[in-house]
């Protein structure tokens, strides 16, 4: 499936995926919350050091975002006052580093409004991908029987979709067969719940769904699935585009697994977390030795999920989705430019779901690759491939937009200042 650049959406779904959010930007008109928030928005850019000083417009967050000043600080004051190996010695600096693992995955909990952090886990993984496919070689896996179908989100992120056909084969090894099922989707690039309705039944294990979607931005309200599916199966999110993003509660969208990687919230690479619920099916357990912790990098994660509290990731939310709103009102009023995913949302005066940060695009006069290049070029440090996306997604590269809350007006403007230099340069006819 490769969702229409051209076909409207009329859903008029809700932002926010807990269901109890309006469908229009949160906040109000892009224009007034720009203004509203632009003083908090200059103290929040102040606090990333990279950004302190340069010309370049950082505008792929969706990769991995910037470090604030606390983290770089946080993760110095460890690395020269207390480093030491988690759980493996009695004195002080080793005591020192296992609390502070206990204390990143309290902070985990709070930040994704764990309801039951006495039966729930935290694991500190390596990233999302690590995450899910966790849960499908580790928990999944041995739950199937013959027969057994799992629901895969085809054009996600490549993340989740590969670990639940690594479960279909392992299974397969052990002779017993499972059938995966493609999620459908709207022309917006939304789930299409009305059309996954008929797939789902009694053999359905596990639904495997993304919170943020990474190419077309939309929160994919994970809340209708949990109400189609029922109380008895699965759902696994990747959730690595809106922690830190937007307000993430598992206890709204009632999910039993979510993912995210450390570096796309802040924190440093290396570090991710599997958020395991504990109530449907067995209780996940890691399998295997797991060797020493990312001491380091769960420092890091905690120290940023203490910046995220800090700042009010309701805020972030509110300023991004303003930021990108802007972006795609512009983009829409260039002639040759094509927004992918929902075309109702992309005007200012829109009131249907607008996109939480990642913005894409393609200009049918240039490739997506030169067109990365001639905005790198400008100082505009934007994605131009595939970016990761399943089998069912789309199937020609794209130009990706991700905002944060360090991105201004300014960067904006001058993007769709240069894409309109360029739009004009290509429809403009050369005289010899």
């Amino acid at each position: 499936m490769a969702a229409p650049t051209t076909t409207p959406s009329t859903s008029g779904a809700p932002a926010g995926g807990t269901g109890a959010a309006p469908a229009t930007l949160p906040g109000g008109h892009p224009d007034r919350v720009l203004a509203e928030l632009a003083d908090w928005q200059r103290a929040v850019r102040a606090q990333f050091p990279i950004l302190t000083g340069t010309d370049e417009a950082y505008l792929d967050s969706a990769a991995t975002a910037q470090k604030p000043q606390v983290v770089l600080d946080a993760v110095q004051r460890y690395l020269t006052g207390e480093n030491a190996n988690a759980g493996r010695g009695t004195y002080r600096w080793a005591n020192r580093t296992t609390a502070l693992l206990h204390r990143c995955r309290e902070r985990v909990g709070d930040l994704i409004d764990d309801p039951d952090p006495e039966r729930s886990g935290v694991h500190l993984v390596g990233g999302t991908t690590e995450a899910l496919r966790r849960v499908a070689l580790d928990w999944l896996v041995d739950t199937l029987a013959d027969g057994d179908e799992i629901v895969v989100p085809a054009a996600d992120h490549l993340a989740n979709v590969i670990p639940w056909q690594e479960a279909r084969d392992a299974a397969a090894r052990r002779g017993v067969t499972v059938r995966l099922v493609e999620m459908p989707y709207e022309p917006s690039g939304d789930y299409d719940v009305a059309a996954l309705a008929p797939l789902v039944g009694e053999r359905t294990r596990l639904v495997a769904v993304t919170h943020v979607h990474h190419v077309y931005g939309v929160d994919m309200n994970v809340h209708r699935i949990r109400r189609l599916v029922g109380d008895d199966v699965v759902i696994c999110l990747d959730a690595a585009q809106s922690v830190g993003h937007l307000p993430v509660s598992v206890t709204d969208l009632d999910v039993d697994f979510l993912a995210f990687s450390g570096h796309k919230a802040m924190a440093l690479p290396g570090i991710g977390v599997l958020w395991a619920r504990n109530r449907r099916g067995p209780r996940y357990e890691h399998r295997g030795w797991p060797g020493s912790p990312h001491t380091v990098g769960a420092v890091s994660l905690a120290a940023a999920v203490d910046w995220f509290e800090a700042t009010d990731v309701a805020r972030i939310a509110r300023w991004t989705v303003a930021l990108g709103a802007r972006l795609t009102d512009g983009l829409s009023r260039l002639r040759d430019v094509r927004v992918l995913g929902c075309q109702d949302s992309l005007t200012l005066d829109s009131t249907v779901q607008r996109r939480h940060g990642p913005v894409t695009f393609r200009h049918p006069g240039i490739s997506a690759a030169d067109l990365g290049f001639v905005l790198a070029d400008h100082g505009l440090m934007v994605r131009a491939n595939a970016h990761c996306q399943g089998p069912a997604g789309e199937r020609e590269n794209s130009v990706r937009v991700s905002l944060h809350a360090y991105n201004t007006v300014e960067e904006v403007d001058r993007l769709l200042d240069v894409l309109a230099r360029l739009d004009t340069a290509l429809t403009t006819p050369s005289h010899h």
